[in-house]
């Protein structure tokens, strides 16, 4: 037994997995997409996931990273994110030869529009891209190349060991003290049809290097204790990419299953 406390010990400080938003900002976001999808679109989501709705299947490819199967051990893991150095833009960066992020949404987006894929890789496909979409919009899922999206870079929030991936994933949302369904309610009501309008970009690159360009404002000292300051310096902006992420959700499937 004196053994096995510390080894559990470092387990718990080890950094967290590149989960973008955790399960609240993925609800989040499938929550707010799903109210603004059209009739096309909702029919075609229906056929292929039957009651389950988008913010259920937004955590799906998550949980299945605990899978045994080959897929989720040595494909998937690079398709939840992009690494983009600072001062280029993606298409500078270049798509690793493992894929990554956007180049899954091309692969799944061509299995959801090919009539000749079943209806189990297109529920694989379609969870996939909500999943991706959310992730993408992590100002840390673009991340610079050096610090795996942050995960490598060690800081407290209110005093407890962590880094600034987790923070971005969950940390500032759970500082809401909201249910994703409230969380979505209160920014869908601030969500005019003007403002739907200008965020709803369907091309994938525009959002990465938006995130990007967040991710270099958003680093405080390393080892450092950050409390409300920080919460208050960037509440609005991971409130507002949530709300994009939700909006381009729905545009993109949209676009991708008009008739």
């Amino acid at each position: 037994m004196k053994f096995i406390f510390p080894i559990f010990a470092a387990l718990l400080l080890m950094p967290s997995q590149a989960w973008a938003w955790g399960k609240t900002g993925h609800r989040v976001i499938g929550t707010i997409a799903q109210q603004h999808l059209e009739t096309d679109a909702q029919a075609a989501i229906l056929g292929i996931l039957g009651v389950e709705d988008l913010a259920e299947a937004s955590t799906w490819p998550d949980f299945m990273r605990a899978s045994q199967d080959e897929f989720w051990r040595r494909e998937a893991g690079p398709y939840h994110y992009v690494t983009i150095p600072e001062g280029k833009t993606y298409a500078q960066a270049g798509a690793p030869e493992r894929g990554d992020a956007i180049t899954a949404l091309k692969k799944f987006r061509a299995i959801l529009k090919d009539p000749q894929s079943s209806r189990e890789e297109k529920q694989l496909a379609l969870r996939f891209i909500i999943h991706i979409i959310g992730d993408l919009h992590q100002p840390l899922h673009a991340g610079n190349g050096n610090d795996r999206g942050g995960n490598d870079f060690k800081l407290t929030f209110f005093g407890k060991l962590t880094n600034l991936h987790r923070i971005w994933d969950a940390s500032l949302i759970g500082q809401e003290e909201l249910s994703y369904s409230e969380l979505a309610n209160w920014l869908s009501r601030r969500i005019t049809p003007a403002l739907a309008l200008s965020w709803a970009e369907t091309d994938p690159a525009v959002w990465a290097e938006e995130s990007a360009a967040i991710r270099e404002t958003i680093y405080p000292k390393q080892d450092a204790d950050v409390k409300w300051d920080y919460v208050f310096e960037h509440r609005g902006t991971m409130r507002t990419r949530l709300s994009q992420s939700g909006i381009r959700l729905a545009a993109y499937l949209n676009e991708t299953f008009a008739q």
